[in-house]
Order: structure tokens, then sequence, then C-alpha cells
């Protein structure tokens, strides 16, 4: 597999140390009330019960009961050990026989070459460093095999500017001068952890990406994929962020559902 990269082991530990409460860094694409297009998606794969899929980052399982019910084979691949425990134990002793657990990174995916037909992707593909990113697309395409799909979902940096918009808006209604508005803002969408230039976002010793639409589409064209298809994961207010229930009366947030074809 080669060296390691450094910053991939430093992750790895932060997030094996933040297991337990991995629901607490990300919103819960699967939660009753979110409108995902993940569904549909795999319902629309033939023949699944003749296929393989991989849960690339699987975190703690949410999606693998669903896989392992769908698919005829699955491999569950995530670089953290205790987050491939919690798969573990969210499936039970039964359903962990039916899947293929690697620990590992994304990007080293070479004994798979050519033998996955879907690929899935739940807020996983948020590596800072977009260099790693281009190499875990590019070894996600190589391990499809022709006509294999890739789908998943990226966290959204343009809902965090919709919800900075809206914030500032009812501060301003509210009577706040701009400045004091602007101020208010910035603390309530907890500006001081998101780098919007560079789509990063920081806590607790977690790096992780957010996406702009656009830069969703380029990454995977720059991979080779094709048919790029993209649209929005959408969340109620008031689970999409705390503090966030008063919004109720505006169109939800979202995060970014991807589709593409190798």
């Amino acid at each position: 597999m080669g060296d390691r990269d450094p910053s991939i082991h430093n992750q790895e530990r932060h997030w094996s140390r933040h297991a337990a409460r991995y629901d607490d860094f990300f919103l819960d694409p699967f939660a009753p009330g979110v409108k995902n297009p993940l569904w549909n998606a795999l319902a629309a794969v033939n023949n699944a019960a003749r296929k393989s899929v991989a849960d690339l980052g699987c975190g703690t399982g949410s999606l693998l009961p669903h896989l392992v019910k769908q698919f005829g084979k699955v491999h569950a691949l995530d670089f953290s050990p205790a987050m491939l425990d919690q798969c573990r134990k969210r499936l039970g002793a039964e359903q962990s026989r039916a899947v293929r657990f690697l620990q590992r990174p994304m990007h080293e995916l070479g004994d798979l070459a050519g033998q996955i037909d879907v690929a899935v992707m739940i807020n996983s593909l948020i590596m800072p460093d977009v260099r790693l990113i281009d190499r875990t697309l590019e070894a996600v395409r190589a391990s499809l095999r022709s006509g294999g799909v890739i789908m998943g979902i990226v966290p959204s940096m343009d809902a965090i500017q919709y919800q900075t918009m809206l914030v500032y808006e009812q501060a301003l209604n509210h009577g706040l001068a701009p400045t004091d508005a602007m101020r208010f803002t910035s603390h309530h969408v907890e500006h001081r952890t998101y780098d919007f230039a560079f789509g990063h976002f920081r806590f607790n010793g977690l790096r992780q990406k957010f996406w702009m639409p656009f830069e969703v589409e380029h990454r995977m064209g720059k991979a080779g994929f094709h048919g790029i298809e993209l649209h929005k994961v959408l969340y109620p207010w008031g689970e999409s962020a705390d503090g966030t229930a008063e919004l109720a009366s505006y169109p939800p947030s979202w995060d970014w559902f991807f589709l593409a074809r190798s």
C-alpha cells in the first residue's frame, strides 16, 4: 500500500476518537423528513442481488443494513478501526458475516480494480487536501466495472452561505445595525469554523472539505466520470443545524447528492 500520508494517519486518529459521536459531526441524510435522492438512485440499480457495492468511508454503517439486503456482495471500507467496530455493532453478528470489512484509506483500492458495480460515498469525500480527493476519485473509477456507478453525498458550502444570508436578514429585521448584524450572524452560523474561500471546516481536531456544486462537477469530470448528476438532499430547518427552527418559513437547507458513471 506504500507509505501512509501522515495527515491521513492524523485524521484517522481523530475520527477513531470521535467514532461513538459520529452522528454529532454530520447531518443525518437518512433521518425522517429528509428528502434524499440516494434512495431512488439505489432502487434504480438493476439486478442488484447479482452485483457488488462498496460503501467507501462507511463511518458507523448507517447505510450498511440497507445495502446488505439489496446487493449480493458488500464491501465496507473505512480508515478508522473504531468506525468499523461501530458498523459491526450496528449490523450484529449475522449481517456482519455478509460484509467484507476493509480498514484502509479510500484511495487504496488496487485489489478491487474492475470488481465494483456501485460505489457509495456518504459524507466521506471530505479530505481537505484536494490532491487526495482527486487520487481517491481516480481509484474509485478504476475499481468500477464498465458502466459502474458512483453516488454519494457531500457537505454543501453554499448551504452555509444561504443560512448566513437568512440569519443576517433576520438580524437586520430585528433592528440591528449592519455591523452588529454581521457580528451576530458570524457567531451564530459559526463562521470561525469555516474557510469559505477554500471550502474547509475545522472542529475539535477534525478537518473537512465542504463543496460548491461546480467543484463536484469539476473533480468528477477530472477523474474521468461522465453523466454527472447533482441533486439537493433537503434537510428540514431545525434538523439541519442547532437554532435554525426559526427559519422554518424559508426553503430548506441542503447537501449535495452526486451520481456519475465510469
